[in-house]
């Protein structure tokens, strides 16, 4: 394993993304040169509509595969650290004796705690939780996923009972059951945390009726966790020294680390998080607050964060619901072949509308078509939606901090589409930036956990190492794009409460 005198070129992180549908290991090199990765998937559960859930043991064990064989690519006496990033709010319990689950996870898609949820909003509770924990009442967090388990498992309460979110999971394995911890950017998640203290919050667990003691020690999400047991099938005294959830993972590869910075993820649904820097801004309607990380030092920065339900799940849609394209990257291509969606307008409401609306009622939608309206034009449309979207949140959250962002940076799959990313510029009026290296959620966890270690000296080294592939400038004129944006809220209105229960 590589020591601060001994780092060399070949010095290496080896991050972990355990994401919802598999797990990743990949090397973060010192020197920049590409890395190696492994992935591997692990079965998803449907026990019932609505429910989702994960073996956690499978889990584990994916984990321990990929990260193996990325050690036989690299080397162990190249690995200075090993940083973790993970699926958010997905809730396991597990005994500290044994070290087995207490059945399977509940993923954070799970709505099973729904009625739970409206229970404690009628209550009237959700004006303390906003301001404790800057989250809505929703069963996405992992607090009600905690309570659920434990009731209807039957699973006793007492010393050996353990509760966490993925990383907590992987840290107490991986480190043979001496570390149960977390770090605040998924502590933020779980509507237990108090994100001002930064402490476990005794009034809200008390309240979800979740036992404090069951849960892991809050460490910065760059800092030394523990090291590795041989007995975890990794060889043992690797440093666990960086953790974060995904999309917070993503803002620090994305080397968003001054107030104002701001990224989003295309993926199936898009994540905008922005930097607000170190002090935490009041609750805001229709934006969730979160912690995005905290390093070694104490030094915090927190973030506002948009949920976009659909963006890249509307390209599938074209691909599989309605064959206007044989695969997702064909979009581009048929989106850019006329020059505007002549007048057409799509709205993804397919499972409702996210931030800044949280409209669960409302309902995709297409205006204005004519008979001239042509699979093309519905391509650009559904292109042009991915980017309305992001603006709607953009402006909700500059509007509600004060703080403008200065451009935005880009990854997931749909960034690679060139005209996309023109759009998003002309539609925000800042630029677009698409790094080199998109895996940026990997990235992340290995820059928090080569930070504390000395792999990156700085924050400043890090900015400097945040490589750029392609720009894209807003157009002068916004007459144009502010026309069409006025014409997808004439749409959105018409999508919304469209359901009735």
């Amino acid at each position: 394993m590589a020591t601060l005198q001994a780092m060399g070129d070949e010095t290496c992180v080896i991050a972990i993304d355990a994401g919802t549908t598999g797990v990743r290991a990949r090397s973060v090199h010192r020197d920049g040169r590409p890395g190696f990765a492994e992935y591997r998937e692990f079965t998803q559960h449907f026990p019932r509509p609505g429910w989702v859930e994960h073996d956690a043991n499978e889990i584990l064990a994916a984990v321990v595969t990929v990260v193996g064989a990325v050690l036989e690519r690299v080397g162990i006496d190249s690995v200075a650290a090993i940083g973790i990033t993970n699926q958010r709010e997905t809730a396991v319990a597990w005994d500290r004796r044994t070290g087995e689950p207490h059945g399977t996870a509940i993923v954070w898609q799970d709505r099973r705690t729904a009625e739970e949820c409206a229970r404690l909003d009628a209550a009237g509770h959700l004006p303390l939780i906003r301001e404790r924990t800057g989250l809505v009442l929703d069963p996405y967090f992992s607090g009600t996923k905690f309570a659920r388990m434990i009731s209807d498992r039957s699973i006793p309460v007492d010393d050996d009972l353990a509760l966490g979110t993925i990383d907590s999971w992987l840290i107490w394995n991986l480190t043979g059951g001496a570390v149960h911890a977390t770090d605040p950017s998924n502590a933020s998640r779980t509507m237990l945390f108090d994100i001002r203290s930064r402490r476990w919050d005794p009034e809200l667990c008390d309240l979800l009726g979740v036992p404090i003691s069951a849960l892991g020690t809050v460490m910065p999400s760059s800092g030394r966790f523990g090291l590795t047991a041989a007995a975890s099938g990794i060889p043992a005294g690797i440093p666990i020294s960086g953790v974060a959830g995904d999309q917070q993972a993503a803002l620090f590869g994305q080397a968003c680390l001054r107030p104002g910075m701001a990224k989003n993820t295309y993926g199936t649904g898009s994540f905008v998080l922005l930097n607000v820097g170190a002090t935490c801004p009041e609750p805001t309607e229709g934006m969730l607050t979160t912690i995005a990380w905290e390093l070694a030092d104490g030094s915090v920065a927190y973030a506002l964060e948009g949920s976009i339900f659909v963006t890249g799940a509307a390209i599938q849609w074209l691909r599989d619901g309605l064959g206007i394209i044989d695969e997702a990257p064909q979009i581009g291509e048929l989106a850019a072949s006329v020059d505007s969606s002549g007048g057409v307008v799509l709205v993804p409401a397919f499972t409702g509308l996210g931030s800044p609306w949280w409209d669960p009622h409302a309902r995709g939608t297409i205006c204005g078509l004519t008979r001239g309206s042509t699979a093309a034009h519905l391509a650009r449309a559904t292109v042009e939606s991915i980017a309305y979207q992001t603006r709607d949140v953009v402006d909700a959250m500059s509007a509600a901090s004060g703080v403008p962002i200065a451009d935005l940076r880009v990854d997931g799959g749909a960034a690679v589409m060139d005209l996309l990313m023109q759009i998003q510029a002309d539609q925000l009026g800042v630029t677009v930036r698409r790094p080199v290296d998109k895996e940026t959620t990997a990235l992340g966890a290995a820059r928090l956990a080569g930070l504390a270690e000395g792999v990156w000296g700085d924050a400043e080294e890090l900015e400097a190492s945040w490589e750029l592939e392609a720009s894209f400038e807003p157009c002068e004129d916004r007459t144009m794009a502010d026309a069409g944006h006025a014409m997808w809220l004439r749409a959105v209105e018409r999508s919304r409460s469209w359901a009735d229960d």
